[in-house]
């Protein structure tokens, strides 16, 4: 059986993960995959371009961050028409359109001439790394394995971990060999040459796993399943929606907000930032040793139950970063901030599935992406705001710690006494 054994024991069966890699490898590498890929996309590698790019455009830390914010925030609203559109498109010729346009984004970024520019290419960074990449990752996963979405869900979030530990030094190093246009331009260029092919292979075969899913959906026995099925009208509907909402934003809220003004943290630390590009790997492992768990997790007892604890590695992570400044904070808060990221993510992929159905994931689980990209849009220029006003990192953090403990609170007291519509 592929479950996490269900006995009396509470430690969910590991074997359970590596058995399941044998069903659909390369399917499960196609979410890996495109999950590693919209690394480019994601905040922890363009911030690691930040100092340049401020000083090449003489922007301070609240104007760049706005213009972060600008282009993130224009993403986040393409995204709930276009993530909708992965329920009406083969995954195939979907999947190759993002591909590309992320590859075109990161060329983009060599050739940038102005703060105005600038906006433009964020926009399509984040909107084709961060946003699209992601979907198609949690999305693929959660509407074609079923039962085993949690474990399906870990398994291709690795790819997220995988770039936050392998990249981030890698970048710094280009960066100071090449130079950051040049190092942009690489990324692309690779992206434009190798992606599109590795994407079409490791979907080989999808036309008779998505047949095989409608025929699922059509089966005597998929009723109960099809009439579970809300479409995005009915949710909006659903209180429960909104009661999450604070549990959905405040991970890339404040995440987003630190590692984008990571520069300017290293410096009011007293840190170096190749020391905190290394405490990334601190943070990938614990992210991924958090997201395989949270996925034999979400497969036993379903994903609204780990929502309850999701958070509290983070709350602890802000607290220590608040009252602490020695060079091994850095270590301690990627690794509590690791931890809450990977149960987030298996998560907040899982629960739209387990609360809403298939049917209509994409279109779902567009608009809940978007509104985390909406929350990683206000991250940076409301702390660059606040840093610009002399606030410190401390303060910044303990302001964060009471969004994060609201958003605990939504979830264990006030969600279960909401029924569904």
């Amino acid at each position: 059986m592929l479950d996490a054994a269900r006995g009396g024991c509470m430690i969910p069966n590991m074997r359970s993960i590596l058995t399941f890699l044998t069903i659909s490898p390369r399917f499960l590498a196609f979410g890996f995959v495109v999950a590693l890929f919209s690394s480019f996309g994601q905040t922890f590698f363009i911030a690691l371009s930040g100092g340049h790019i401020r000083a090449a455009f003489d922007l301070s830390h609240g104007d760049y961050g706005m213009i972060y914010s600008a282009g993130t925030l224009s993403s986040a609203i393409l995204l709930i028409w276009a993530g909708h559109k992965i329920d009406h498109i083969d995954l195939r010729y979907y999947t190759s359109a993002v591909c590309l346009g992320l590859a075109a984004a990161c060329v983009s970024m060599a050739y940038v001439g102005s703060a105005m520019w600038l906006i433009g290419v964020i926009f399509a960074l984040r909107f084709t790394g961060q946003g699209l990449m992601s979907h198609i990752s949690t999305v693929s996963m959660a509407r074609y394995f079923g039962e085993h979405r949690g474990k399906a869900i870990s398994i291709a979030s690795l790819g997220f971990p995988t770039g936050e530990a392998l990249l981030p030094i890698t970048a710094v190093t280009l960066i100071a060999w090449l130079g950051w246009r040049e190092m942009w331009m690489g990324v692309g260029i690779v992206l434009a040459i190798v992606l599109v092919p590795l994407m079409l292979w490791l979907l080989k075969g999808h036309s008779e796993r998505h047949a095989g899913l409608q025929e699922t959906l059509r089966a005597e026995d998929s009723v109960e399943e099809a009439a579970r099925s809300w479409t995005r009208g009915q949710m909006l509907r659903d209180l429960r929606f909104y009661v999450l909402m604070p549990n959905l934003m405040a991970s890339p809220m404040i995440g987003t907000g630190i590692m984008f003004h990571q520069v300017h943290l290293v410096d009011m630390k007293g840190w170096t930032l190749a020391w905190f590009a290394g405490a990334f790997v601190a943070y990938a492992i614990a992210q991924t040793l958090s997201g395989i768990v949270t996925g034999l997790l979400v497969d036993r007892f379903g994903a609204v139950r780990i929502l309850r604890v999701d958070m509290l590695p983070m709350l602890i992570g802000l607290l220590v970063l608040s009252f602490f400044s020695e060079p091994w904070v850095a270590i301690a808060y990627m690794i509590f901030a690791g931890t809450s990221s990977g149960a987030i993510g298996i998560t907040h992929s899982a629960v739209w599935a387990e609360l809403y159905g298939v049917s209509h994931l994409g279109g779902i689980k567009a608009l809940a992406t978007s509104m985390m990209v909406l929350a990683s849009a206000l991250g940076p220029p409301l702390m660059g705001l606040a840093i610009d006003a002399g606030q410190s990192m401390e303060t910044i953090s303990m302001v964060s710690v009471g969004f994060v403990a609201i958003s605990i609170f939504m979830v264990l007291f006030i969600f279960p006494r909401i029924k569904g519509n």
